[in-house]
Parts: structure tokens; sequence; C-alpha cells
């Protein structure tokens, strides 16, 4: 997927905030070695470099056009382009940390545990992924997908069950580490401007489905995915769209 740096960032307050909270859970005095999986546009990893910044900070992702924002965004960290589930995590790391990434890959069993065995001893594995994927924002968008003539071609790029529920994560993570920590979070954002979920996740989930479809029929589909969308997160009186956004955190130390 050739991901949009400026539509993801349309909304960067709403998607910095629960990476901000993953920071602050973090009980780290200085590590020297920090590996952001994931980085996209840089504005993360820059809240990185701001608490650490004597650390040695590499930030990796698969998209060029994030890697060429996230360039401007943190200098002074180190940036290669790679595919995260297979990115060698060697020597360890002292923070493993990653943001809204690790839900695009699969294979979470053999994926969780390689990444706690790359986190060096007293080290921290810190990761945030969206848990909204039983919310009207995602099965609506699945139903439009369904429902079309294009079924044949969004059906495959579906992930109706990408991430989780916290327990399966504790038992992955739980033989390689000292103290784990699992929470969830339920952020009520406040939306504004005219069909504000759609406009989210365009710059996400819905982004390879519409890259899946040309012309008329592309435009069908977002019509339809647009209108349940209204249906489902309807503008209070004021105009503006309340939009909770559920999301998974787990902290843990390597024993």
């Amino acid at each position: 997927m050739v991901w949009d740096p400026k539509q993801y960032l349309r909304f960067s307050d709403e998607r910095q905030r629960p990476a901000a909270d993953l920071l602050r859970r973090i009980d780290l005095a200085a590590p020297a070695r920090i590996v952001d999986l994931g980085c996209g546009p840089g504005t993360i990893t820059r809240l990185l470099r701001e608490r650490w910044p004597q650390a040695a900070i590499l930030g990796v992702d698969s998209s060029p056009e994030m890697l060429a924002q996230a360039v401007e965004a943190a200098p002074g960290v180190e940036w290669r382009k790679a595919d995260i589930a297979t990115f060698p995590l060697s020597p360890a790391f002292d923070l493993v940390y990653s943001n809204a990434a690790l839900h695009l890959l699969g294979d979470h069993a053999q994926l969780f545990p390689r990444l706690a065995q790359s986190v060096s001893p007293g080290g921290v594995l810190a990761v945030q992924m969206p848990l909204n994927h039983a919310m009207p924002s995602h099965t609506g968008m699945a139903a439009a997908a369904m429902e079309g003539s294009w079924v044949e071609r969004l059906a495959p790029l579906l992930r109706r069950h990408p991430v989780a529920e916290a327990g399966v994560y504790y038992d992955l993570l739980r033989p390689y580490l000292l103290r784990l920590d699992i929470w969830e979070t339920s952020y009520l954002q406040v939306m504004e401007g005219p069909d504000p979920v759609v406009e989210w996740t365009r710059g996400t989930a819905l982004k390879p489905l519409l890259d899946a479809l040309e012309g008329a029929e592309r435009e069908a589909f977002l019509t339809d995915y647009s209108r349940r969308m209204r249906e489902a997160y309807p503008a209070r009186p004021d105009g503006r769209t309340l939009f909770p956004f559920r999301r998974l955190f787990l902290v843990g130390v390597r024993g």
C-alpha cells in the first residue's frame, strides 16, 4: 500500500495522544538503543528523541513516502526502509517501541515473542494497537465491501480481526517478560468537518480498498460507506461528531 502522510496527519493530535500515553508508562532512565517499529511520518519518533536525546534511535518503516516525511520531523534519527515483520532486531534494544503499526502484520503468535526476545535485560517492549475493528467504523467498511459489484476485489483485502483480545498477548509475552502491564483505553474523539470518520479511515484502513477501485465504482463504494458512517456517527447539534476509538496497550520489562 502506498501511504499518504498528508492524509494520515490530518488528525495528528488524535493519533499522537495514545502514543504519548504509551510513552508516559515507560520507566527507563537512559536507554542506549531504541527502535521505533512502524515509525510512519516520524512524529512519534520525535517524542522518543525529545525524551531520550542521548539514545541511538532507529526508525523503521516500509513506506518511502512516510520515511521522506520522517526525515524532516525528527533530525538525528537513523531511518531504515524495511518490513518490520522481518527486520532483524539484533543486537538487542533497550526499548522496542511500536505505535499503531503491528496490527497491520499477521502471525502475532510468532511476532510478539520475537519482539520480546529482542529487548535487552531490564529493557522495555512498548506497543499500542488500534482495537476498533468490531466498531461501526470498520464493520461498516466490511459490510460496504461485501455488498457491491466490487466484492471479489475487496473481500481479500479485509482484515476483520487483526488484533486479539488482551489475554492472548498476556499468554504470548509472559514467558519472556519479568513484568507485563496491559490495558485498554477508549478515546472519545471530537471530530470536525464533513464525514470526519471517513476522512479518518481514508488515512488507514479504508485506503487499500479505495486503491483497489477506480472511477464510478470507487465513488459508489465510497458513497455507500460514507452513508453508513453518517448513520453510525451522526453529527451533534453543534456540528461536531463523536468518534469513540478503542486501543490496546502493552508495556513489558525483560528480566
